[in-house]
């Protein structure tokens, strides 16, 4: 029995995935809020199966009680997740918080499979994480402040980055993190926040060529930081980011071509200063002539997709551990491999429906200040994972960053559940702003016409429109 339901689990994972994934783009097109909720319903339920599914498969080719235990733990914060946070904010959006907590659940079984203590670790910073955002889209709907802190966010973000320079230690070549206290700690996520804040707040005061000088100025410096502390992976979305929000602000190809091209030659100036990037692009041009050195990882990840054919080899039959430091930069690869390519194509899917509600929020915001927000943290989302993959895959160089909310990582997992939470609060913003403006202009449209009444009749159907009014 046991050994039919293993074989049987990779087609269970994979329709639950598929179901998951139509019902990301059936929500778009529903018509009725009934449709919509029993969509977000639905979708809750898929990713309960496939928590479950996954752990039991872990647990049957590795029967301890850790195992069972912390899928306890797991099911009670998926359960407190989605039931708290609709309950708080009514008019959140539902798609992207089923979508975070599906993208945790794949994290979570397959860190687990990978390594017990290092899902644990992330199980306890995903619920800190979750418990300080909580409040964040109150204060983005609530507090007018923010959009006046510019230059608070952008020396914040300088000063964190520094510090890494300064302090840091090196991993795998790049200056990327300090430890406090026991813990590893990787400030370049939390200063990507304030970068987009205070890009968005430089960029929503004017656009004028002064204005745009003095941003640039301020983003370069991010960039350089990163540099010298040879963490090109997030120089390249750092930089990518501040492009597409000059030209989501200003409409100006002039900009965005300038951008590329500088950065363009940026990178063949990287390319002959740091050895480690050469390093990467040989392993990235042909793997299999160093295969013993440079080009083990990527060699390995391509071993691992290809094993896992279209439908995977199995959750626990793969060999994902034989790539290095396969739980952070290719965990992607190991999900190709043991749950399938059509598992992995439709993940991408469910990333890129994340990367489309953060621009539909942009889009409904009509404050430019929160507009150019979320579509700062849309780029920077979507930029990550094209860096992920594309790294998995061999179709660029890897460039050592995580799978948002799916890789191993504290920082970024806590950063990313900080931005999705900071979405969130811009939707509830924008919700509420489109409910006021569609009463304010109901309560006219009825005014006007009530000063025309002389009908008793008509001045008797004014009052109550007026009532019904007050009611909503």
């Amino acid at each position: 029995m046991e050994s039919f339901f293993l074989a049987l689990s990779k087609y269970l994972m994979i329709t639950y995935m598929a179901i998951y994934s139509i019902m990301c783009f059936q929500a778009a097109g529903a018509k009725t809020k009934e449709n919509i909720k029993n969509i977000y319903n639905s979708q809750n339920i898929l990713i309960f199966l496939l928590h479950f599914t996954g752990f039991l498969v872990i647990y049957i080719n590795k029967p301890e009680q850790k195992i069972i235990n912390l899928y306890g733990l797991q099911l009670l914060y998926f359960i407190i997740v989605l039931a708290v946070f609709p309950m708080l904010y009514s008019t959140l959006n539902r798609l992207l918080l089923s979508n975070m907590c599906m993208l945790i659940a794949i994290g979570f079984v397959m860190i687990t499979r990978l390594n017990y203590d290092k899902c644990l670790k992330q199980f306890y910073i995903a619920c800190f994480a979750t418990t300080l955002t909580i409040i964040v889209p109150f204060m983005i709907s609530k507090i007018s402040l923010l959009k006046d802190l510019t230059y608070v966010y952008g020396i914040i973000g300088i000063v964190m980055l520094g510090i890494v320079f300064v302090l840091g230690r090196a991993v795998f070549g790049a200056m990327i993190n300090i430890r406090i206290l026991g813990f590893s700690f990787q400030p370049s996520e939390f200063a990507k926040i304030f970068f987009v804040f205070f890009i968005a707040g430089m960029l929503s005061q004017s656009t004028r060529f002064k204005h745009i000088f003095i941003t640039t100025v301020f983003a370069g410096i991010y960039v350089i930081i990163l540099v010298l502390s040879k963490d090109l992976g997030g120089a390249l979305i750092f930089f990518l980011v501040y492009l597409f929000m000059l030209y989501a602000a200003t409409s100006q190809f002039l900009y965005l071509f300038a951008g590329l091209a500088g950065g363009t030659g940026a990178s063949i100036i990287a390319y002959k200063l740091f050895a480690h990037v050469r390093v990467r692009v040989a392993a990235f041009k042909d793997p299999w002539s160093i295969i013993d050195n440079e080009g083990y990882q990527i060699a390995q990840s391509l071993f691992a997709i290809s094993a896992g054919g279209w439908l995977g080899t199995g959750l626990c039959k793969g060999m994902p551990d034989k790539i290095p430091v396969v739980e952070k930069d290719f965990i992607f690869s190991a999900i190709a491999e043991e749950f399938g390519g059509i598992f992995a194509l439709l993940l991408i899917l469910v990333c890129m429906s994340c990367f489309v509600a953060f621009i539909r929020t942009a889009v409904i915001q009509k404050k430019f200040f929160y507009k150019l927000i979320a579509y700062g943290f849309g780029i920077a989302y979507v930029v990550q994972i094209f860096l992920t993959i594309g790294g998995s895959i061999k179709m660029i160089p890897s460039t050592g960053v995580t799978l948002p909310l799916v890789s191993y990582g504290g920082s970024s997992i806590l950063g990313t559940i900080i931005v999705f939470s900071i979405i969130q609060g811009i939707t509830v913003l924008a919700r509420s702003q489109e409910k006021n403006a569609v009463n304010e202009s109901d309560v006219e449209d009825v005014t006007v016409g009530y000063s025309d009444f002389t009908d008793n009749n008509k001045y008797k159907t004014a009052k109550k429109a007026m009532r019904q009014i007050k009611k909503k």
